[in-house]
């Protein structure tokens, strides 16, 4: 792959994010932009989570069925999931059917109620200070002392599958970091 590559478009990107239209169009649009909100949040754990071991195209060409099978990732309808919809998760084919992470996201979404101070505050508590622009993929961690330090606060109040490698990922596509490589036509978080 190419690391920062010129699109059809004429703009400079990052290389995977000219890999496929919708690569590109999440490129674009959504990674590394500042989200906020519980269930916005819950909504990028829980999706982070089910990529493990996967694509990251697989889960966003189901994220449309996810969303639907998660009744919009709202944490409150999520946390009161029971056995009944483990079993229509696990028969839904849109999404991807593995027990153990079906269980996970209902789990995480009752940990995420009992937070006083609210998802979005916690994960955006552990958000490092901004630095210039990672100029090649050798310079992009996989894991950081800060996502290490949110999957152990996680598991402490009792998130499941939210290890440092997914805690970062998370901190990638919510804009807490901007793994955005340098020359790419992406406005940085906190940029007009």
């Amino acid at each position: 792959m190419t690391e920062l590559v010129i699109g059809a478009d004429g703009l400079p990107r990052c290389g995977w994010g000219a890999g496929t239209a919708d690569y590109a169009v999440y490129h674009d649009e959504e990674w590394g932009r500042v989200v906020r909100g519980d269930d916005a949040l819950y909504e990028r754990m829980t999706l982070e989570a089910f990529q493990s071991g996967l694509s990251w195209l697989t889960i966003l060409r189901k994220r449309p069925a996810f969303r639907r099978a998660f009744d919009d990732f709202r944490i409150s309808v999520v946390a009161g999931y029971g056995e009944t919809e483990v079993d229509r998760l696990l028969g839904d084919a849109g999404i991807v059917r593995n027990r153990a992470k079906i269980e996970a996201a209902i789990a995480n979404a009752r940990a995420a109620l009992e937070l006083p101070e609210g998802l979005s505050e916690l994960l955006w508590s552990f958000a490092p200070p901004s630095r210039p622009r990672p100029t090649s993929y050798a310079e992009v961690p996989a894991l950081t002392d800060a996502s290490t330090a949110l999957a152990k606060a996680l598991k402490r109040r009792g998130f499941r599958f939210v290890g440092p490698t997914t805690a970062y990922a998370l901190m990638q596509a919510t804009g807490m970091v901007d793994d955005h490589l340098a020359g790419c036509h992406v406005v940085a978080p906190g940029e007009a």
